[in-house]
């Protein structure tokens, strides 16, 4: 049936996207995880898709399922507790699945063994920092693919070490800051391929 006056015509190509409907996309999704309402995978899993986005059908199918950051809901609800220490004294600590490391943590490892997979987390603002001690012991930081570490510090009789892999930084991520300090032990930064089961179910429910 023919459109009529004034109604939207499905022939007509999808408006393109604009640079700054990429970065507000971008800021709403940012605001999602911040929030709890996307981890650190998917975040980055969407962030990559905005930023490739080419029209703006698909940028509101990225965040269909989030409030704009406008319109974002000012009730009151408990977040989940912020996990500034991670301890390890002959032992093992893990912080795994969801998630909430302060945007400052620590991590200290004697004798034992501290493991911080962030791919499940809710990181906030622009940058989360670890300080990273090991004596004669280690720390295993699990990070996403794509995401900027930024390793630093000194290791005496031990190692610091951080792989990136081949995959390219994502742009508009959250930075890791880990400040390693090693003796007769080790801080290593593993990067984690995102989850095929993640990007399937990604891709089928925003349906790109």
């Amino acid at each position: 049936m023919p459109a009529g006056p004034g109604s939207p015509d499905d022939s007509l190509p999808a408006l393109r996207a604009s640079d700054a409907d990429r970065e507000h996309a971008v800021a709403v999704l940012r605001a999602g995880a911040e929030h709890g309402r996307l981890t650190f995978d998917e975040l980055a899993q969407r962030t990559e898709l905005a930023y490739d986005a080419t029209t703006s059908t698909e940028l509101e199918r990225l965040v269909a399922d989030l409030p704009d950051t406008a319109r974002e809901t000012t009730v009151a609800v408990k977040p989940r507790k912020q996990r500034r220490w991670n301890v390890a004294l002959m032992g093992g600590c893990e912080r795994r699945g969801r998630w909430r490391p302060a945007p400052h943590s620590i991590a200290v490892a004697v004798m034992g063994g501290v493991a911080l997979d962030l791919r499940d987390a809710t990181i906030e603002g622009d940058e989360l920092v670890i300080t990273a001690f090991a004596l004669m012991g280690g720390v295993d930081i699990i990070v996403p693919e794509g995401i900027e570490v930024d390793l630093g510090g000194f290791a005496l009789m031990g190692a610091n070490d951080h792989r990136p892999g081949d995959a390219p930084l994502r742009p508009g991520m959250p930075v890791v800051s880990v400040r390693a300090f090693s003796l007769m032990g080790g801080v290593s930064v593993k990067v984690r391929d995102v989850k095929d089961e993640l990007r399937t179910e990604v891709l089928r429910r925003l349906d790109l």
